[in-house]
C-alpha cells in the first residue's frame, strides 16, 4: 500500500521553498525520472472549502486506492506557475486564477467541481444595517479580477447598489478587508467562515449572503496537455474525493477533527458553525462543474480581459473522467 505524504512546513515557507526549487531546477524532469514520482496535489488555503481533499486523505480513501500522493499547501501565486511548469500535477482551487491563466494562453482545465456556490457574506459595520445606510460610504474590496472583487460586486448588486453608489477601496484580500472593517477604515466588505462568525459576534450586520449565487468554487485543475498522462491516477483520485465528501456529510465528529487539524481552529463553536455552513453550502459528490457559475466569472473578467467576452464555460473544463466515474458505478 502506498503512503501519502503531507508537507509539514508552514505554507508560506513551503511556497517559497518550492518556487526556489522550481527556479533552480531542483525537481527531477518528468520525462527523465528513473522512477515515477508521487502525484503532487496541492490545496491553496486552510479554508474548509478544501475539505474534500483533507477528508480523502484522513479517511484513508487515498491509501485504499493505492495512490502514491504528495499533498502540499501553498498560495495560488506559487501553485499556478508550478502547475504550468509541470512540477505539480493538480491543484484544488477556484475558477478565478484558472480563468485568468487560461485566457492568457495557459492550458489549465478543471476535471471536476467540488463546490459550486460562493461562500461569502457581505457585512456592514455597526450602524450600517441597510443598503441606503451604505450609499456613498467606503466599501473594502480586493484588486480587479479577483474572487473578492467579484463577490463584492455581486453583493452590491444583490442589495440594489452599483459600484458608483459607494466608494470602492481596494485594500487587498479577505484578511485585509476584515482588518479594515474592524479598524473602521471601511464601512462594508465580504467575509467567509470563520471570520464571518467573529464579525457577527462583534455586532456587524449581514447585509446579504452569497450562498445562493452560482460560482465555480473549488475543483481539481490540471494542465490539459497532461490529461492522458495523468488519467490513470486522476480517476481513482476523483473516487477518493467523492468518498471524502460522503464522509464529510455523514460523519460530523470525524469531520470536525479533520477541520481542526488542517485549519488549526481551536474554538469549538467556530468549528461547529464552519462544519454546518459547508454542509449547507453542499460539496457536490456528483463532481460537476457549475457552468452558470463559470459564465458569471467570465462576464466579470471581461472588464479587464477582453478575451473573456467571447469565451464559453466549456473551454475551461473536461468532464470525461466524471462521466467515466459515473458509468462505472
Amino acid at each position: 500500500m502506498r503512503s501519502v505524504l503531507i508537507a509539514v512546513v508552514p505554507s508560506k515557507a513551503r511556497a517559497l521553498v518550492l518556487w526556489a526549487a522550481i527556479v533552480a531546477g531542483h525537481f527531477p524532469p518528468l520525462a527523465h525520472a528513473a522512477t515515477p514520482r508521487p502525484m503532487r496535489v496541492t490545496y491553496l488555503s486552510n479554508s474548509v472549502t478544501m475539505a474534500p481533499l483533507w477528508m480523502a486523505k484522513e479517511t484513508g480513501a487515498i491509501a485504499k486506492e493505492g495512490l502514491d500522493v504528495e499533498i502540499l499547501s501553498m498560495t495560488a501565486s506559487v501553485a499556478v506557475p508550478a502547475l504550468i511548469a509541470g512540477e505539480l500535477d493538480a491543484i484544488q482551487m477556484s475558477a478565478a486564477p484558472v480563468l485568468n491563466a487560461a485566457l492568457r494562453g495557459h492550458d489549465l482545465v478543471f476535471v471536476c467541481g467540488l463546490l459550486n456556490t460562493m461562500i461569502w457574506n457581505f457585512y456592514g459595520r455597526p450602524g450600517i444595517a441597510s443598503a441606503e445606510a451604505l450609499r456613498g460610504k467606503i466599501v473594502g474590496t480586493d484588486r480587479p479580477g479577483t474572487p473578492g472583487a467579484y463577490a463584492t460586486q455581486v453583493s452590491l448588486k444583490k442589495i440594489g447598489l452599483g459600484p458608483r453608489d459607494v466608494q470602492l477601496f481596494p485594500v487587498g484580500g479577505s484578511a485585509f478587508v476584515i482588518a479594515a472593517l474592524n479598524a473602521g477604515q471601511v464601512m462594508a466588505g465580504i467575509a467567509s467562515p470563520p471570520a464571518s462568525f467573529q464579525l457577527e459576534k462583534a455586532g456587524f450586520h449581514q447585509l446579504t449572503s452569497l450562498l445562493d449565487v452560482p460560482y465555480q468554487n473549488v475543483g481539481i485543475v490540471i494542465r490539459r496537455s497532461r490529461f492522458d498522462e495523468l488519467r490513470g491516477r486522476l480517476l481513482p483520485l476523483l473516487r477518493t474525493l467523492r468518498s471524502g465528501i460522503d464522509r464529510y456529510n455523514g460523519d460530523k465528529a470525524l469531520s470536525l477533527k479533520v477541520i481542526a487539524k488542517y485549519n488549526r481552529e481551536t474554538d469549538p463553536d467556530a468549528l461547529d458553525r464552519s462544519y454546518e455552513f459547508y454542509r449547507r453550502a453542499g460539496f457536490r459528490r456528483e463532481l460537476l462543474i457549475s457552468e452558470p457559475g463559470m459564465q458569471g466569472m467570465l462576464d466579470f473578467l471581461s472588464d479587464t480581459i477582453p478575451e473573456a467576452k467571447k469565451a464559453k464555460p466549456s473551454q475551461f473544463f473536461d468532464d470525461r473522467l466524471v462521466k467515466q466515474l459515473d458509468a462505472s458505478k
